[in-house]
């Protein structure tokens, strides 16, 4: 069983749960944990995949981790041969190996070794400070432990600022936009209605203070009416075909407009986070094509469609 936790908001299923179900029915459990490095380090973060009990845990220690970008780690339970493990993955990587790559994830692993619950103790410091001055802001919403439910929400990450910014009549991705071309401030990313910040241990109190001042200037010069903005991430899709079969069907190319009602052939994501909005055999309905429209109005990064300017999206031919 494939778990993808946290996500990149940091939100965490009920992984201890999960991984007894799966293995009471005699599976295996890998963990993609690509935004979770920091939970073998921090106190009171959410449990780690391998804590949890899972056998495999992928971890992108590029992310939070501190190695340089594309390296990461494969960690393996007792009831994993390591052995054939390298074996399989033998099969797939270059033979060329990036030793730039393996020595930062070595140095990154010894200073978190001996660092890392001081470096993630800050971090949560400096996370919990930024919210705090924020949500006084007025009109922005930098959430975290309260949306806690103990189910679909069991647990959120705490050293992660994502900021709901729909109170002030802007986009998540307009925000981003303004405070990468108007301040100089590059967060992680924008999306319909949210903005992600990744606090780290190179960031400082000056780092946030600028943050905070820019989000509090953004209101005051270009927030308004929030009618007519889309207040929803996801849509809920409707499947006609498997994926693959749909992914290599005969299939044409029509105009956005003129896909409603047809079933998709391709992915059609907003990149990042990379969530598919649309998926190779599900159903284009009315609402998936506003929901795209709107992103595409708004400046998010549209990816997946064999069009890049997603004006075009294929469909199944002759299938409606």
């Amino acid at each position: 069983m494939l778990v993808n936790n946290p996500t990149y908001y940091g939100i965490c299923s009920n992984l201890r749960e999960i991984v007894r179900l799966a293995k009471g029915r005699g599976m295996k459990v890998l963990a993609d944990e690509a935004h979770g490095t920091h939970f073998y380090f921090g106190e009171g973060l959410p449990a780690s995949a391998m804590a949890a009990g899972a056998d495999m845990a992928a971890v992108s220690m590029h992310k939070s981790g501190g190695s340089l970008t594309q390296s990461s780690l494969l960690l393996t339970g007792p009831e994993i041969n390591p052995h054939y493990t390298r074996q399989i993955i033998n099969l797939t990587q270059t033979t060329s190996g990036s030793y730039l790559l393996l020595s930062s994830l070595d140095v990154s692993r010894r200073n978190l070794a001996l660092n890392g619950k001081d470096i993630f103790r800050r971090v949560f410091e400096l996370s919990q400070y930024a919210r705090d001055e924020i949500n006084d802001i007025g009109g922005y919403y930098a959430y975290s432990g309260e949306l806690v439910n103990g189910d679909a929400i069991f647990a959120f990450d705490r050293t992660k600022l994502s900021v709901c910014t729909l109170g002030i009549g802007l986009a998540g991705i307009e925000v981003y936009d303004l405070l990468r071309d108007e301040y100089d401030i590059q967060v992680e990313f924008g999306d319909i209605g949210n903005i992600l910040a990744y606090v780290s241990v190179g960031d400082s109190d000056k780092n946030i203070e600028r943050l905070v001042s820019a989000l509090a200037e953004i209101k005051r010069l270009y927030a308004r009416d929030r009618a007519g903005m889309l207040e929803y991430e996801y849509i809920a899709p409707r499947g006609v075909l498997a994926p693959q079969e749909a992914f290599f069907a005969e299939k044409q190319s029509v105009t956005l407009e003129e896909s409603v009602g047809r079933v998709c052939a391709e992915f059609v994501m907003s990149y990042p986070p990379g969530i598919p909005i649309l998926a190779p055999g599900e159903e284009i309905t009315e609402e998936i094509f506003r929901h795209i429209r709107y992103a595409k109005e708004k400046g998010c990064f549209l990816t997946g469609t064999e069009d890049l300017t997603v004006s075009r999206i294929n469909v199944l031919k002759g299938v409606r």
